[in-house]
């Protein structure tokens, strides 16, 4: 698989995605989340069961259990399983199209451009439109010096008995 045959794919599911949260079919959202996850997998190998419980993709916040949904709950589970994916599809397509990240199927080398030209620096977002904490700096020196106040937490406080020691 090329970089731009993953960023067109990674695209077309996140138009897929925000057509799911507008009209919700779950029959719809289990084919897409079988093929965001195969390009997922294609892209970046399979998700051991850690990466899978830290998405926490698929499990609604008040899951249904001993009878069928009804089509509201059915509806909102769709757009919040759909909003979740979408969001983690997002993240991939900007760690391959901006940051130009290597991905496991990808073809014609390492990181490579399909267009030959060189590398954008990769640059922090913009955070231009982000309002200003003015006691963000105070608040990360307390946390300095809380954290200062700990640092000797691991030490060994009291010698061990030879017996307890293996």
């Amino acid at each position: 698989m090329t970089r731009d045959e993953l960023i067109a794919r990674t695209r077309q599911l996140i138009d897929e995605g925000e057509r799911l949260e507008a009209d919700p079919s779950l029959g719809a959202l289990q084919l897409w989340l079988q093929l965001s996850d195969d390009l997922l997998s294609t892209a970046g190998g399979s998700m051991d069961r850690y990466h899978l419980a830290w998405l926490m993709v698929g499990k609604p916040k008040g899951i249904v259990r001993g009878r069928p949904m009804t089509s509201t709950e059915e509806s909102a589970y769709v757009r919040e399983v759909a909003g979740q994916k979408t969001a983690a599809l997002r993240m991939s397509l900007d760690a391959v199209e901006r940051q130009h990240m290597p991905f496991v199927g990808e073809t014609g080398g390492v990181g490579s451009v399909a267009s030959g030209e060189p590398h954008p620096v990769d640059r922090p977002p913009d955070r231009a439109g982000l309002p200003v904490d003015p006691s963000l700096a105070e608040r990360l020196e307390a946390a300095r010096h809380e954290a200062e106040a700990h640092r000797d937490h691991g030490e060994r406080r009291a010698p061990r008995p030879d017996k307890m020691q293996r």
